[in-house]
């Protein structure tokens, strides 16, 4: 099958074709169009989140629970969510999360 894709919609099904179940955002240019692609996807859980730290929260919760996720947020965004990002290196996971 041959699929004509943005860059953003071509990483959401990168994501779901790899594995990736749980898929958790906060709007913000350009990252909103990943999770909009993902929530076109059946079988998932797609959620924003009111703040980036939060949304990498989520998503680390997922991980640690088994289920491989990933977290979209503008690049300034991650600093709001350094927190749970240096927790979360020094911890471990136990399956993989993708911060884009």
């Amino acid at each position: 099958m041959r699929l004509l894709l943005s860059g953003n919609e071509a990483i959401a099904r990168g994501a779901y074709e790899s594995g990736v179940a749980m898929v958790v955002g906060y709007p913000g240019t350009p990252s909103t169009e990943i999770v909009e692609a993902a929530a076109g996807y059946d079988g998932w859980c797609v959620e924003w989140a009111p703040n980036e730290k939060v949304a990498l929260e989520v998503a680390i919760g997922g991980s640690i629970g088994g289920v491989r996720t990933m977290a979209c947020m503008k690049h300034v965004g991650v600093s709001v969510a350094a927190d749970p990002l240096m927790t979360a290196a020094s911890l471990g996971l136990r399956v993989g999360l993708v911060l884009v």
